[in-house]
């Protein structure tokens, strides 16, 4: 069983930046594929930000690209996702999730963290 506990979450203007953190426990962290996927109010979640156990393919939706970063950190057992040059479209709750392949998700989901860039 894989738990999964996501920090870093807030209030940020519009253009700001958040950081947030994702860690994991129960697994063997270092062969789980990671990923972030986001939901905002009446609409469906969608996929974010994935990256392999093996480190060398990270992928973003279009939406993100240029502007979030996901990493991981094997010795902490945590993925992070940095989110630069926020947009208000980018509010929502953005949820971890361990397993993430194909933009599709794994089965493993956090309790959400919510993001939202207002003035």
């Amino acid at each position: 069983q894989v738990q999964l506990v996501e920090s870093g979450g807030g209030l940020v203007q519009p253009g700001g930046s958040l950081r947030l953190s994702c860690t994991a426990s129960g697994t063997i962290f270092s062969f789980l594929n990671m990923g972030w996927f986001r939901q905002a109010p009446g609409k469906e979640r969608e996929f974010v930000a994935a990256i392999s156990w093996k480190v060398t393919r990270p992928y973003y939706a279009d939406f993100v690209k240029g502007r979030f970063t996901i990493s991981r950190d094997n010795a902490k057992n945590t993925v992070y996702l940095q989110m630069n040059s926020l947009k208000p479209e980018d509010t929502a709750v953005y949820y971890c999730n361990g397993g993430t392949t194909d933009y599709r998700p794994g089965q493993s989901w956090g309790q959400g963290t919510q993001v939202t860039v207002s003035s």
